[in-house]
């Protein structure tokens, strides 16, 4: 029942969580927002949204481990996982793709958090430096959005009319509805599994967790893959690991305070920088996104989860 309970929770996070991207992301293009910077802001906030009901309410019942499990797992799933599977089903071509700026800032910022983390427990004080480093990056990004005002030509303006306003913000409001619902059960399903499986709830968080949680950008960025559009695939994972880690943990922190579990600081936030330092090539060097580098990333996935097991 744990299970099936879990699997329900999953379900209504994903279908909330691609009602709300798809809402936003029709009421951006009514604005004239590239498509880039639609991924890095309002796309990485919709598909982050269920990691951040599950850490405010992990955080609320005393379970850090989950909470942080949550982020971290997240960040690592959203690098091997959600861009292997795609590049799997298509080349992504990077080298036209402007992502050196936010690939530097998701470095420093999980080079930020990694130190807060060893200076744990997360407390109000962490929570507000990284809500604070959260400002500077969107008022980064909204500077980088006036410069870009107006549909890109690549982009068929007849998809911005496609959802009238009201329609888009009514799936905006069914999406925030919905997650919180979807989390609450998620969590209290993932709590009895670690139980029941005898396993730590950092690792449930870690695995069933993360994965469940970083399905929305899995399926944003396999739909980037078929339609060939790199910028949303790459910049929807850049995105979603600084608001996973500014806005998730910022707030958070904000309920703590998180005890940091030892095995964490051992190991899995240096597989999180790891993955972090990955996409280098590709957010640098415009190195496309490959059927070779998928495989790479799902095995390296897949070495992660025996390891935790």
């Amino acid at each position: 029942m744990d299970l099936v309970l879990a699997v329900a929770g999953l379900v209504i996070l994903i279908v909330a969580g691609d009602v709300l991207v798809r809402g936003a992301v029709a009421a951006s293009l009514h604005l004239g927002v590239p498509p880039l910077l639609v991924s890095l802001t309002i796309v990485a906030f919709g598909t982050s949204a269920p990691e951040l009901l599950i850490a405010i309410k992990a955080a609320l019942e005393d379970a850090p481990g989950l909470a942080l499990g949550n982020v971290i797992g997240s960040n690592i799933a959203n690098v091997f996982l959600v861009l292997g599977v795609p590049a799997l089903i298509s080349r992504l071509y990077t080298s036209d793709l402007d992502t050196r700026d936010s690939f530097y800032q998701m470095v420093a910022v999980t080079l930020v958090f990694m130190a807060l983390l060893y200076l744990g427990p997360l407390s109000v004080w962490h929570g507000a430096l990284l809500l604070v480093l959260l400002v500077a990056v969107l008022v980064r990004m909204a500077r980088s959005a006036r410069k870009s005002r107006g549909l890109p030509e690549d982009l068929d303006p007849a998809r911005a009319a496609a959802m009238s306003n009201a329609r888009a913000a009514a799936y905006i409001v069914a999406g925030i509805v919905a997650l919180p619902i979807g989390a609450d059960i998620l969590v209290d399903a993932a709590r009895a599994l670690a139980i029941d499986m005898g396993v730590s709830e950092e690792v449930i968080g870690l695995t069933l967790v993360a994965v469940g949680t970083s399905l929305p950008e899995l399926a944003t960025t396999v739909m980037a893959a078929i339609r060939r559009q790199a910028d949303v695939a790459l910049g929807n994972v850049i995105g979603s690991n600084l608001l996973n880690i500014l806005a998730i943990m910022g707030i958070a922190s904000l309920f703590g305070p998180l005890a940091v579990p030892d095995s964490m600081l051992r190991l899995d936030i240096w597989v999180m920088l790891a993955a972090a330092l990955a996409l280098a090539p590709f957010a640098i060097s415009g190195v496309k996104l490959g059927r070779r580098v998928g495989v790479g990333f799902l095995v390296a996935y897949g070495a992660y989860i025996v390891v935790l097991f």
